[in-house]
């Protein structure tokens, strides 16, 4: 399979880690408190990805959090399918911005 460019990336995902990381908050906040912090981030992206329009826009200093925050996006032992999925779409779309 062919890597997706990150607008492609990102068409298949945010609207699924929109709904993910609100999850994760609600699910795992109490014993994760940096699923907050994923939300937060997600939020950040999510907002510049609009405002850049068609251009790419500076996710850098974003996704340097992200990587710092999850371990590079190290999927804890106790949580569920929608954490793990919601870190393996960051990844994802970490990996197709940085390509």
């Amino acid at each position: 399979m062919s890597e997706q460019t990150f607008n492609e990336v990102i068409t298949n995902h945010f609207d699924k880690l929109d709904l993910y990381t609100t999850a994760i908050t609600r699910a795992h906040g109490k014993n994760h408190p940096e699923a907050f912090e994923v939300r937060e981030l997600f939020e950040k992206l999510s907002k510049k990805v609009k405002d850049a329009g068609t251009n790419k826009p500076d996710l850098d200093v974003e996704f340097a959090q992200l990587r710092k925050i999850t371990n590079n996006y190290a999927i804890p032992g106790d949580v569920c399918e929608t954490y793990a999925g919601t870190y393996e779409m960051l990844s994802e779309v970490d990996k197709a911005y940085q390509a």
